[in-house]
């Protein structure tokens, strides 16, 4: 909406202000500023707010608005005096507003900085989490104006309104005054303010997702009056799958002595049917579903899956009917999943929903899947099926216009039916929100993506949303960090999914394996060491073993203590008549199910080479398995003897672990031995501890099914992904910290003093890159020297700058060509006296080129170390992030480097410099002085704190950081100074605007 002439020039109409929000039943919602043109819409909403609403909001009886009043509450300049409504059908539900007070309470300008605030829900609208919304938005449109704190006067009989000021969470005082309650509320964000902000979001969220997957009664709209379509066949598929709830097919075409369509009503629009619609799945061509989405909005329907294609699939024509969509179906708060949807699935035995084009709704079972591909999705269900496997439930999501993977992560976080997160991703939108969401949901249950798109950086189509340009490497590792289960294929994802959703946890990597082929066994056995396993010698049943032979190996090597895993391998056996037995499958899955239920609980995966039936067989418990639990303690072994290191590996080289609890990572490239003792941190642990507002971590006990694979590099990729984010869970138990003693080193005050003196009153939004002397000055406040470096134009230059610094010193080339590379013959070291440093000069500059072309400059001789290099960055969707990896060309080229998102804990900053492969080099390797990595992890923490509390600092490199084994030294550094990018995850909630 545009601002009328009567509204100050200086201050137009912030659009940006506007938002859409999902409310705490699941419904959306639009925010947005009040205008002049509201006049009408403010009166009926007021006529339709009771006489005690109107009461507590006036302290009076207020029948109705005068011409003053409603002039009074639709002007506004949009910064002393603001107000802001909530929408749903273009009618106000509620309002609120704030006018800017001086000491006295008077109306006032800035410079002050304190407002009163009120609001005013409609009856028919309270309870739905109206009023904590609008507190969070105009809390955020306050401080923009900068409005500090917020006074209210409540009735105290007013508990729902004191009920919403005493949880937003922000600092408040409270007094009694005149027969009223004073409240003072500081609106700087505090810890507890955005924990109350984002358990509203996840509540709300997933209230909306599970409104459409649990529908209480549902509308094919677009059923075709003959049978085949896409209407007619979820018609079909939704009474085939025995829906709970009541269904509806609508065609305005049906004639109109048309009364049912394969036995439910049949109806020519939504206004014909005496009750409310839970959800419409719309099957028109593009161009009607306008008119759909419309006669869905105006009958109270709460939720959309749109199967119609045509939108932003198809370009910029099809990509603003998309954005249409979205804002037409939120005009009338409901949500949408698709366009271009498969549709949706949930197999709870009280809903039974299959409202897609999938033929045959998937058994029940324990797995959750979310997809942005109708293929993809159609490939998965098969892949599932064809297994065995059943879901809780399923979400194609087509063009992903509004429903998205976060939404699935939000609901799947909670949902009592689903032990696992299988999501197909070609984006994450939301990068922040993304690793936040599943950070939470993985504490609690495994959360296994697959990321198409890895190298493109696009977006689902239509929308606009900034585009991550960070390496697929980089992404992969923040997806670790928050213990996202990533993996390149659908098949890994299913293979991955079927392990973690039917059996335990492993303790471990210490791996069994047993089978009656010895080929089969070495081949398990050499996967286990490439996936970073510790495999223990396979045990040989050979190829005479009966099933009982197979029964008694397992539950002998489940009850072993020095095992934590399992893995069956299979070929078909010799019977007694010396035949090959390839059938009984059956049998030998019945035997090694037994095994595995009588024994402790420890994951069991099986290879198997041709045996009939053996694969369905051990499937065969999973279709209607319900949920197996215990509590929420990892299964854990005493830990192993102190010292002991990787089999065939030196303890001098091996990498120390970075916490009592953080294992040391395994290499690759190591000789197994049987002699050695294999090593690991498994200690007794326990996972992630459920927060008050989180659901009980839960892994599955008692194995049912038994997941089998065609080849043993499968089963062992799927097992090491569960070893992995086992370590994961144990870790995210104890959370890493920021040490404090880095508050008594930082000086944050001065630092943003000096950023905003260095960027000046009208920063270049480009940006602008620090000078040497300004760099040192910028990280000396937060406790990272930077060595000195000097100029030497000339030879004599050079000798005064060795003089000034002492020698011994370095002679280094700054040429953009040159930079950091040793390689190339542009640095010399350890120049001692006068005389090698004018040789060392001559060399240089006959060989590299005259002085002006490169920038020679002097600096003083670091000890000895190992040369690495940290740097942070921002990323306009990812957020600020921490890298670090050795120097030179041949980490550059293998991309051996580790990346943390930021803030970094002190567990961050030990695993960061454990996780490249190159770790070694800095623990020891080949007999050479481990380093003191404990000076680098703090250096890490230093420049995690700096970019966090400051993000005007939008780049920084540190290059090399000599790290001797006392002490490091910071040999170059480089920073980049910006306007600080928006931060939309720390505003208030909202969904994405189109």
């Amino acid at each position: 909406m545009e601002p009328t002439p009567e509204q100050s020039p200086h201050h137009a109409y912030p659009d940006h202000w506007e938002a859409d929000v999902v409310l705490r039943d699941g419904g959306t919602a639009r925010i947005r500023p009040i205008t002049t043109d509201d006049a009408e819409r403010l009166v009926s909403f007021y006529e339709q707010v009771s006489d005690e609403s109107k009461y507590y909001r006036f302290f009076a009886p207020y029948p109705r608005l005068s011409d003053r009043d409603v002039h009074r509450f639709t002007h506004h300049d949009y910064v002393d005096r603001v107000g802001l409504a909530v929408t749903i059908g273009g009618e106000f539900i509620g309002t609120v507003r704030y006018d800017r007070i001086n000491e006295q309470g008077r109306p006032a300008s800035a410079p002050a900085d304190e407002a009163e605030v009120a609001f005013l829900v409609q009856d028919a609208h309270q309870g739905r989490g109206v009023a904590s919304a609008l507190l969070e938005h105009i809390a955020a449109v306050a401080r923009e104006r900068g409005i500090r704190r917020f006074a209210a006067e409540v009735l105290p009989a007013n508990t729902k309104m004191i009920k919403v000021f005493r949880d937003a969470g922000y600092t408040q005082q409270r007094s009694f005054e005149d027969g009223s309650v004073h409240l003072t509320l500081d609106l700087e964000p505090t810890e507890k303010s955005l924990a109350v902000q984002r358990g509203r979001e996840q509540r709300a969220e997933a209230r909306s997702v599970q409104r459409l997957l649990a529908p209480g009664s549902v509308a094919v709209i677009g059923t075709g009056r003959t049978p085949g379509g896409v209407g007619r066949t979820v018609l079909r598929n939704l009474l085939a799958a025995g829906f709970t709830g009541r269904t509806y097919a609508v065609n305005r075409a049906f004639d109109e002595g048309l009364t049912t369509l394969d036995g439910v009503p049949a109806h020519r629009s939504l206004g014909e049917i005496d009750e409310r619609v839970d959800l419409a799945v719309i099957a028109v061509p593009a161009h009607r579903v306008p008119e759909a989405v419309a006669d869905c909005g105006e009958h109270g329907v709460q939720g959309l899956v749109v199967l119609s294609a045509g939108y932003a699939e198809r370009g910029s024509a099809g990509r603003e009917l998309q954005r249409e969509l979205v804002r037409q179906a939120r005009s009338y708060g409901m949500r949408i999943i698709g366009p271009n949807a498969f549709g949706i699935i949930n197999t709870a035995e009280s809903v039974r929903l299959n409202a897609s084009l999938a033929p045959e709704s998937p058994a029940r079972g324990r797995i959750g899947l979310f997809t942005q591909s109708g293929a993809i999705g159609i490939a998965l269900l098969s892949g599932l099926h064809r297994r065995g496997a059943g879901l809780s439930s399923f979400i194609s999501a087509g063009n992903r216009a509004d429903v998205s993977g976060n939404d699935f992560l939000q609901y799947s976080f909670e949902d009592p039916d689903t032990d696992v997160a299988l999501l197909y991703l070609e984006s994450l939108g939301n990068p922040r929100k993304f690793t936040r969401l599943a950070r939470r949901t993985a504490a609690v249950k495994p959360v296994v993506v697959v990321k198409g798109a890895r190298h493109s950086g696009t977006n689902p189509p239509g929308h606009a949303v900034p585009v991550s340009r960070i390496p697929d490497a980089t992404v992969s590792a923040l997806m670790r960090q928050a213990g996202v289960i990533r993996v390149d294929t659908v098949t890994e994802m299913v293979d991955a999914g079927l392990l973690l959703a039917d059996q335990p946890l492993p303790a471990g990597p210490r791996v069994a394996i047993l089978g009656n082929s010895e080929s089969l066994g070495l081949l398990t056995y050499d996967a286990c060491l490439a996936e970073g396993l510790r495999p223990r010698p396979p045990i040989d049943l050979t190829t005479a073993a009966s099933p009982q032979d197979f029964r008694d190996a397992l539950a002998e090597a489940l009850a072993d203590g020095t095992c934590d895993a399992v893995i069956v391998t299979a070929i078909p056996w010799v019977g007694e008549n010396g035949n090959a037995e390839t059938g009984d499958g059956e049998v030998l899955a019945a035997a090694l199910r037994g095994a595995a239920a009588g024994g402790p609980a420890k994951p069991v995966a099986v290879v198997h080479v041709e045996i009939g039936g053996l694969a369905e067989a051990l499937a065969a418990a999973s279709s209607t398995a319900a949920p197996r639990t215990r509590p929420t303690t990892l299964a854990g072994r005493p830990a192993t003897t102190p010292g002991t290191t990787a089999p065939g590996t030196s303890a001098t080289t091996a990498i120390p672990p970075a916490s009592p609890t953080t294992a040391a990572p395994t290499t690759t490239g190591t000789t197994a031995t049987t002699s050695t003792a294999p090593t690991t941190d498994t200690a007794q642990s326990t996972a992630a501890t459920a927060t008050p507002d989180t659901p009980s971590a839960t892994t599955p006990t008692t194995p049912g099914r038994i997941p089998a694979y065609p080849a043993a590099e499968r089963a062992v990729r799927a097992m090491a992904e569960a070893v992995k984010y086992a370590q994961w869970r144990r870790q995210a138990a104890t959370p890493g910290k920021v040490p404090e003693f880095l508050d008594d080193t930082i000086d944050e005050p001065g630092t943003a003093a000096l950023i905003d003196m260095l960027l000046g009153p009208a920063p270049d939004p480009r940006g602008r890159p620090l000078a040497h002397d300004e760099v040192r000055e910028l990280l000396g406040r937060y406790g990272i020297p930077v060595r000195p470096t000097l100029p030497a134009p000339d030879a004599e230059a050079a000798v005064a700058a060795a003089a000034r610094l002492g020698y011994p010193v370095a002679l280094k080339t700054t040429a953009p060509h040159l930079r950091h590379r040793a390689d190339l013959g542009g640095v010399r070291l350890d120049l001692a006296d006068e005389e090698a440093l004018r040789r060392a000069y001559g060399e240089l500059t006959d060989l590299l080129g005259k002085p002006a072309e490169l920038l020679p400059v002097v600096q003083a001789m670091a000890p000895r170390g190992v040369d690495t290099v940290v740097r942070a960055s921002i990323d306009a969707a990812a957020g600020a992030i921490l890298s670090f990896g050795l120097a030179g060309a041949p980490s550059e080229l293998l991309g051996d480097t580790a990346h943390r998102l930021v803030p970094a804990t002190d567990r961050d900053a030990a695993e960061l410099i454990r996780s490249i492969k190159a770790a070694p080099v800095l623990f020891g390797w080949r007999g050479s002085a481990p380093v003191d990595t404990a000076a680098l992890e703090e250096l890490l923490l230093r420049l995690s704190r700096l970019v966090d509390d400051h993000p005007e600092v939008v780049s920084v490199a540190l290059e090399p950081v000599v790290v001797a084994p006392q002490g490091i030294t910071v040999l170059g550094a480089s920073v980049r100074l910006a306007p600080p990018p928006p931060r939309g995850d720390l505003g208030p909630r909202r969904l994405p605007n189109y």
